[in-house]
């Protein structure tokens, strides 16, 4: 089992921290199955119950990690935009507020994710497709390698009606008008 954020045998702990210790693990476990980093979810999670911005000092202190480690975290929050880095400083140090509405922050991470594996699959089809056309036109291709290169054209053209309908959601995503525009403030 995966430690629990704020330490396991943290005596100092108040009352509220420690009710949000599942929460946060909570929280850590579903991004893990999103394919982020366990820790990092953890981190999301502390700083989601926040009330105030953090310092790269006092994530590392809650998280027991080095500092390294919490700014590569940091890092990869920021990437997807579950954290943002504030313009505002306390004491010379950097601070980073958490993503607080979970749709927004659904939006941010899905979007990014979705929009990688889309870019990355057309960029792909938009290689092998054309070439799949040449090979099947070409007059000196066998006609079983022909029929297989058909088979697998029209499996190609499939997943591209499937790309552009992502696109379609994705934009919609960003554009507030999938789901009927749902902000967590209706």
């Amino acid at each position: 089992m995966k430690q629990a954020a704020f330490g396991e045998d943290n005596e100092h702990l108040s009352p509220r921290e420690q009710l949000l210790r599942p929460m946060i693990d909570a929280i850590a476990q579903t991004m893990d199955l999103y394919g982020a980093n366990f820790s990092y979810g953890q981190l999301y999670g502390i700083m989601f119950f926040e009330d105030k911005p953090m310092t790269l000092e006092e994530m590392k202190q809650v998280m027991n990690m080095s500092k390294s480690n919490m700014s590569y975290g940091v890092r990869s929050l920021i990437a997807s935009r579950m954290v943002t880095k504030l313009d505002e400083k306390r004491e010379r140090k950097e601070l980073y507020v958490a993503e607080t509405d979970f749709f927004q922050a659904f939006k941010n991470f899905f979007t990014l994710k979705l929009q990688r594996e889309i870019d990355v699959m057309q960029e792909a089809m938009g290689t092998v497709m054309p070439e799949l056309q040449e090979l099947i036109q070409a007059k000196d291709t066998p006609e079983e390698e022909r029929q297989a290169c058909l088979r697998d054209l029209d499996k190609l053209q499939h997943a591209g009606e499937y790309y552009a309908w992502l696109q379609r959601f994705v934009d919609g995503l960003e554009e507030g008008t999938v789901f009927g525009g749902l902000t967590g403030k209706e």
